[in-house]
């Protein structure tokens, strides 16, 4: 049978619809996609953007991005006019309005204020995470692909990265809080906690102190690089393979080690790929509430992380790392499960989502651009 012989019409018309079909689910995903993204950006952007409003006002409301969150306090006025205030601007108004008169007081916790504590956590989660799953993660793909002899063995541990994967991220929140929280991890500090401290070694006049880390920063961060640690192994290894064998091999004969082949020859050939990796880890942890609702986040906070942190040097980064933070995923999560949606909390839900869309969108892109840039500067 002549293999290139055309086909006929009823094939035609069979491959026709099936490629429509295909076409209709796709563009059907990218319909949804774009629906969510528009839906949000219509219901955010205003808070964002008053000048977008039908009230109109600022191009960007730098009070909703650099205050922190605050109990929201409806009333009706003496006119009344349905007012909202945040919990410290209603107390600085009626100690300038003693007279005013107030009636149907309501208190809306989380929705007034503004959102820098949870922008600001989550950042730090990120990079707390970023940092710790890229070194581990490159350093298991390097071993696996490079210095590791392929056998059962390999394998196994293999198969175990591809099911730490599928694990439910709750469970993760289960094993941080387990051992990032509870057992007695050291940590420098000035003042030792004689209840929950093991040991306490005097240094830098301090103390290494076995207390444990607690609900933390640190403790959230590793519980999320634990987390994302699997597909961050799993691209990185991908990228290395891709690397031609001609290579390795070029660069062995030329009497380099084996570090040196691969920092030299192997390693910045994979960057795109690495760089890859991160985005996928980036879009994975910055959006995950059940692991940092054990091990990191709180509520409500009436500082940032570094303006809680006392000592120097060391002892500084100590207290940073160990104390609680805001997250936008937790933070999201209790004004919209837990506060009924009012006209009055509708801006902070809603304005919530919008900003962590752009700040998830924001470290993505980073990430995507400086792929794209390495992958410019490499040709082979």
């Amino acid at each position: 049978m002549n293999p290139f012989k055309s086909s006929s019409s009823a094939q035609k018309t069979k491959d026709g619809l099936l490629s429509g079909f295909f076409a209709l689910l796709t563009y059907l995903i990218l319909g949804c996609t774009l629906f969510i993204f528009f839906d949000i950006a219509k219901k955010g952007l205003p808070v964002l953007m008053p000048v977008f409003s039908e009230k109109g006002g600022e191009v960007v409301d730098l009070d909703f991005l650099t205050r922190m969150p605050e109990t929201l306090v409806d009333y009706t006025d003496e006119n009344g006019e349905k007012q909202s205030l945040a919990s410290s601007d209603f107390i600085e108004y009626t100690k300038a309005n003693p007279d005013a008169v107030i009636e149907n007081k309501k208190t809306n916790a989380y929705s007034g204020g503004g959102i820098a504590g949870p922008l600001v956590g989550t950042a730090l989660l990120v990079i707390v995470c970023m940092v710790v799953a890229l070194i581990v993660g490159v350093a298991a793909a390097v071993y696996l692909n490079e210095y590791a002899k392929q056998g059962r063995f390999v394998g196994m541990i293999r198969l175990a990265i591809m099911n730490l994967a599928g694990v439910p991220s709750i469970v993760f929140g289960l094993f941080g809080f387990a051992f990032f929280c509870l057992f007695p991890l050291p940590i420098f500090t000035m003042i030792v906690n004689e209840e929950k401290s093991l040991a306490a070694i005097p240094m830098f006049g301090g103390y290494l102190s076995f207390q444990g880390w607690g609900n933390s920063l640190l403790a959230g961060g590793l519980t999320l690089a634990v987390m994302v640690l699997p597909v961050i192994i799993a691209a990185c290894e991908e990228s290395l393979k891709a690397i031609p064998k001609g290579f390795r091999e070029a660069s062995l004969a030329l009497g380099a080690t084996k570090w040196q082949c691969i920092r030299t020859a192997v390693l910045p050939y994979a960057t795109p790929g690495i760089l890859t990796a991160s985005v996928l880890g980036v879009t994975r942890v910055a959006g995950e509430t059940a692991p940092i609702m054990f091990t990191a986040a709180v509520a409500l906070k009436g500082k940032l992380p570094w303006q809680e942190a006392d000592g120097k040097g060391i002892f500084w980064v100590s207290d940073l790392l160990t104390d609680s933070v805001q997250a936008m995923p937790y933070h999201i999560y209790t004004v919209a499960a837990r506060i009924p949606r009012t006209d009055a909390t509708a801006a902070m839900q809603d304005g919530s989502v919008f900003v962590f869309l752009l700040m998830v969108m924001t470290f993505a892109s980073v990430s995507i651009y400086l792929r794209i840039h390495f992958r410019k500067k490499l040709k082979w």
